[in-house]
């Protein structure tokens, strides 16, 4: 490991065991925080999700909103969401001549709806789910001004049917994001889990971003953040255990397209095809894995003033 990612993966890697008490957060002046939750019907966990985080004390103190963006759920995710507490926005109504960009879109919409100095985002399907790591991951920004960017480090189990396998979850992650980092921005090798849904950063950072769309927004953030902001720039906070559902080979492979073309798009090979040949039972097919970008907040408020 390079002396220099040894060096930050000390120091700016923090553990959920070693927060301070929420009061000494909440209290006095200090930037707001909000949650926001990209769903897609996710009526299984996003009710209790959403229910966690309004009703925890910690929380509760620590956030001036919570706000869940839907990507038009058809199973009732926006009702389950309001009723737990939440605010729904619904992302066909938000900027409605944009991609709508599933996940990615669904936070640049919330970028643009909210006021918070501080966004924590975290997926509406994780359960069983701890409602302090909302408090874990807005902390360090909060007693950290050269922070602008935090991401989560968790392991990641498989569960497939009831059969849980330690360390067997990420497959993206590990044959795709993590050599394409080591390769292209070795500075971020010691970024436990690149592709973690659960983040947190300052406002002033993400309006300053494009977002990439589906499964290429956090790599893309990520590696546009270093850029914004430097390593020294960059944090992650250790949440322990984040399960996730059992995914198909061919799942993972649109998945693994995708971040693979965000990626080197932003290494300078952005005009790569957007078709992924893969092979099924039911023969071969051609899916498309589109790579839209959403331009940084910051320009079209800007084009919006001039």
């Amino acid at each position: 490991m390079r002396a220099d990612v040894g060096e930050w993966l000390v120091r700016r890697t923090y553990a959920l065991a070693d927060l301070p008490p929420v009061d000494a957060l909440a209290a006095g002046d200090r930037p707001t925080v909000g949650l926001v939750v990209p769903a897609l019907d996710e009526a299984a966990t996003v009710g209790d999700v959403v229910g966690a985080v309004v009703q925890h004390p910690a929380t509760a103190a620590l956030l001036s909103e919570v706000v869940v963006v839907d990507g038009g759920s058809t199973d009732g995710t926006p009702e389950l969401a309001a009723a737990a507490g939440a605010t729904v926005l619904h992302a066909a109504d938000l900027a409605p001549d944009h991609p709508q960009g599933g996940k990615g879109g669904a936070v640049w919409r919330a970028l643009q709806a909210t006021t918070s100095d501080v966004l924590v985002v975290v997926d509406a399907d994780l359960a069983p789910f701890d409602p302090r790591w909302v408090v874990a991951l807005a902390a360090p920004l909060l007693r950290d001004p050269t922070l602008h960017l935090v991401k989560a480090a968790t392991e990641r189990p498989l569960l497939v049917g009831e059969v849980l396998h330690p360390r067997a979850g990420g497959r993206v992650t590990e044959l795709v994001a993590r050599p394409l980092l080591n390769a292209l921005w070795p500075e971020l090798a010691g970024v436990v889990q690149p592709l973690s849904g659960e983040l947190a950063a300052r406002r002033d950072l993400l309006e300053r971003l494009p977002f990439a769309t589906g499964y290429g927004l956090e790599i893309g953030m990520l590696v546009d953040a270093l850029a914004a902001v430097g390593l020294d720039g960059l944090g992650q906070v250790d949440l322990g255990e984040r399960r996730h559902r059992h995914q198909s080979d061919q799942a993972l492979g649109r998945m693994a397209s995708a971040v693979l073309r965000t990626a080197l798009a932003r290494a300078g090979l952005p005009h790569l095809p957007e078709a992924l040949v893969q092979f099924t039972d039911a023969g071969v097919t051609s899916v498309d894995v589109p790579l839209d970008e959403l331009p940084p907040v910051a320009s079209l408020r800007a084009a919006a003033r001039s």
